[in-house]
């Protein structure tokens, strides 16, 4: 076999709705980094302290979190609908990112974009069944590549902007961008094709009608998936609220306790990018020859020297924590979305990322919200050392109770 034929044959899975998922998250991914980069100091400069960034990250993620056990239940009856449709709704959500004089409508946008993602479940259960068991671990490692090349120049553009424009000028034209790409996200997802068998059509009376019912299937969903399902979402649940602790403080702590500047901070951002790209392809092999469990231990070793390193190297330490932190996440993801998508079936998938996510959300909002409070008021080095400290649990759960499934489901 030439090479020609053998990388075909290994990308042979590219196409369809996966290629049309990853096309419309680069345009999101770019965009969305753009205002990510800076988007703590964004809040801080429309009057928010920390605590009031960690109470705008809980109240936004238990708006997530209230739709998960819907759209879990409302994506096994259909997927495309739900992400075609949804889409177009998070786009309009920047609106009020564009035109906020204060932190109150920055909270009220990132509710109503949260609540339209409602089809999340939709989203990650058609990715799952997109890829075939024996390219998963390539196919997320891919996603996560491509997601980080879209995202690599975004922390550039967003240094020309607020040098060129001034800070808040540049932060306004960075969301209205963010919303032009996504509503170009959203149009190429209505070339996606359902990927369940007999679909049933959504009326939009089902997105309440059906929550007493959902929540039910979505607590039941858990006595019949294999029980190393249920730890692998333990584990990631201590690990979510770990990192929520300390994540939307990364920035304002290299900014206003070490000073190293937002130019340099942007910077700091693309090399963690570039490291998930030089990792993705490798991670992805990685995933495949020796199964998911070693590599998702990995990501949780190589999160804490990152975390130390961040807090106690000064500005070399940054530009070394960051590429760790990326290859931390790069290997944690891919192997978690992996493992899952081996234990599950899919009749069961969007049930399971309903429910995980539904418990998920209202851990890390509660985490960002302790995170930011412990910021203000005690010390800005304790959510990092906290995120350290509940990290541990996790990974001794995931090596003691997380089995890998013989047989990978379709």
């Amino acid at each position: 076999m030439g090479v020609f034929d053998r990388l075909r044959s290994e990308f042979s899975f590219f196409r369809g709705n996966y290629l049309i998922l990853i096309l419309s998250w680069v345009l999101m991914d770019f965009a969305g980094e753009l205002p990510g980069t800076y988007y703590s100091e964004f809040v801080k400069q429309l009057g928010a302290t920390e605590s009031i960034i960690g109470l705008i990250a809980l109240f936004s993620l238990l708006a997530l979190a209230l739709v998960q056990f819907p759209g879990g239940y409302l994506a096994d009856k259909g997927r495309r609908w739900l992400v075609s449709t949804m889409t177009f709704g998070v786009a309009l959500s920047y609106i009020f990112y564009i035109v906020a004089p204060n932190w109150h409508l920055i909270l009220i946008g990132s509710v109503i974009q949260n609540l339209c993602l409602i089809y999340q479940p939709a989203l990650l259960a058609m990715m799952s069944d997109s890829l075939p068991p024996e390219r998963r671990g390539m196919g997320f490692s891919i996603i996560n590549l491509i997601m980080s090349v879209a995202t690599t120049p975004a922390p550039a553009v967003a240094i020309l902007l607020v040098v060129q424009y001034g800070f808040m000028p540049g932060m306004r034209i960075a969301y209205i961008i963010v919303t032009m790409f996504f509503i170009g996200a959203a149009l190429l997802r209505l070339l996606l094709k359902e990927s369940i068998e007999n679909a049933q059509k959504i009326k939009p009376s089902e997105f309440f009608s059906s929550y007493p019912k959902a929540l039910k299937e979505g607590i039941a969903v858990w006595k019949v998936v294999p029980s190393s399902m249920l730890f692998l979402f333990l584990s990631s649940l201590l690990t979510r609220f770990s990192f929520a602790l300390a994540q939307l403080y990364f920035m304002l702590y290299a900014l206003h306790v070490l000073q190293i500047g937002k130019e340099a901070w942007g910077l700091a951002m693309i090399v963690l990018f570039l490291t998930m790209i030089i990792a993705a392809f490798p991670c992805g092999k990685l995933l495949d020859k020796i199964g998911r469990k070693i590599p998702l231990l990995i990501s949780t070793i190589i999160a804490i020297p990152a975390v130390l390193l961040f807090l106690y190297g000064g500005v070399a330490g940054v530009f070394i924590a960051m590429p760790l932190t990326g290859l931390s996440q790069l290997l944690g993801m891919s192997a978690f979305m992996s493992l899952q998508a081996d234990l599950v079936p899919k009749e069961q998938r969007g049930k399971v990322i309903g429910s995980s996510n539904f418990f998920n959300y209202i851990f890390m909002g509660l985490g960002s919200l302790a995170g930011g409070v412990l910021y203000e008021t005690i010390s800005p080095q304790l959510p990092f050392l906290a995120l350290i400290m509940f990290a541990i649990p996790s990974f001794f759960l995931t090596l003691f109770l997380v089995k890998e499934s013989k047989k990978r489901e379709e």
